[in-house]
């Protein structure tokens, strides 16, 4: 029996670190990137040096730069930054991908204006295709290196996350189901925003208690905005909820802390985005998440003063203050 054929469109990163796991376990890979230049290098060197350098690529790994090698697999994952996710979707559907194959979403975010989630954008393009979303504490830089991580695979239907669980487990990599896809994708967005906030402590020295308080209280915003937003609320306290928020909170790896911090240090938003290879997906997230949480008037405080840091210019010493200056309140 041949070994499954995985698609994966987005070099990133993370499509990168999940080309390596497959490719470990005998499955040929199908690596697309959107750069023709990028995807040339990869092929010559073998490594993904702008986005994962100091990790070889198995030979099982194709990087190419035409969708149609993509097309025919067991199963095509989606990782493409938030804001590419759409006009991937739109082009890729095509190409007339057989309606039973299945699509995994390992995006997080949530697209700004319309409020969906990444597997309700690849939806409108693929009305037919099981679609599912893979999320959890699982950094790239780890995981391609073959350090022990954890996720969650969710799909509406349960049996369909079962078929699939097999494919993403590995001996360092152990794949957990579910079938609240809502919290699989929410968890693993909102929890940028607050890794945010989080950077923003320590870029301003603030200490353990500062941190610890503030993810805490990250959390049950979380779970107060997810839960309206349809996921589930035992969901939130898994891999994609709680387990993300940590890693992304406190990882010297995470993108969005490391944003936060260099805001926290006086750095413009603008100053640190236009150096970094990959995309803090926190930024946009926090657009999205606050015209969700007006809309539905759910209290999202953090939300609200990360936004005002990013898009009003409020200074990350004032947003700080203010959250601990809050009127008292039970827990």
């Amino acid at each position: 029996m041949s070994a499954p054929v995985i698609s994966i469109l987005g070099a990133g990163g993370w499509g990168t670190a999940l080309a390596v796991l497959f490719a470990d376990r005998a499955m040929p890979v199908n690596l697309w990137g959107y750069e023709a230049e990028q995807v040339a290098k990869m092929r010559k060197t073998r490594t993904n040096d702008l986005f994962l350098p100091g990790v070889t690529l198995p030979e099982l790994i194709k990087p190419t730069n035409d969708f149609q090698d993509c097309v025919r697999a067991d199963a095509i994952l989606f990782v493409t930054p938030s804001k590419a996710i759409r006009a991937v979707a739109q082009q890729f559907s095509k190409l007339h991908v057989p309606a039973e194959t299945p699509l995994v979403c390992c995006t997080k975010g949530i697209e700004h204006e319309s409020g969906k989630r990444m597997s309700e954008v690849i939806r409108e393009y693929f009305p037919k295709n099981p679609i599912g979303a893979l999320s959890g504490p699982t950094h790239a830089e780890e995981v391609s290196r073959r350090m022990p991580a954890a996720a969650v695979i969710g799909f509406g239907e349960l049996a369909a996350a079962e078929q699939m669980q097999p494919l993403f487990s590995a001996p360092f990599f152990r794949c957990y189901t579910t079938d609240d896809v809502a919290g699989v994708e929410l968890g693993g967005a909102l929890k940028n925003i607050y890794a945010i906030a989080a950077g923003v402590s320590d870029g301003l020295g603030f200490g353990d208690n500062s941190k610890a308080a503030l993810v805490t209280r990250a959390l049950a915003e979380l779970m107060r905005l997810g839960e309206v937003l349809g996921g589930r609320r035992e969901t939130f306290y898994g891999l994609s909820g709680i387990g993300d928020l940590m890693v992304t909170c406190f990882s010297r790896h995470s993108r969005n802390r490391g944003l936060g911090e260099r805001l926290g240090r006086g750095e413009s938003l603008d100053q640190i985005t236009a150096g970094m290879a990959g995309i803090a997906e926190g930024v946009p997230t926090t657009q999205s998440a606050f015209e969700c949480a007006r809309r539905l008037e759910v209290s999202t405080p953090i939300i609200d003063q990360v936004h005002a840091m990013l898009f009003s210019g409020k200074a990350p010493r004032t947003v700080l203050v203010e959250l601990m200056s809050r009127d008292p309140r039970p827990e």
